[in-house]
């Protein structure tokens, strides 16, 4: 998506709490301009090291900051906001 900020879902297949994150997100990240791209961590061992035992966990790819499980709409605004 063009001109859009990207909101980053690590989880894996089979995950239902990172499908209910997704759900959550999609809203709030579409209305603060950001797009979501799902990251399969089971795809790197360095992903997997880092987030196997904390998914889902959402991350803006234009900084470091993280949304760990469990999370609601508020926290996800947090989020999305510029500072």
């Amino acid at each position: 998506m063009a001109g859009s900020r990207l909101l980053l879902l690590y989880g894996t297949v089979g995950c239902t709490l990172c499908e209910t994150a997704r759900e959550i997100a999609l809203a709030e990240a579409a209305r603060a301009g950001f797009a979501i791209e799902d990251v399969d961590i089971a795809d790197d061992e360095s992903l997997l090291e880092r987030y196997g035992a904390l998914i889902p966990v959402l991350r803006r790819s234009d900084r470091s900051s993280e949304l760990r499980w469990p999370f609601d709409h508020h926290a996800l605004r947090m989020l999305l906001q510029d500072d």
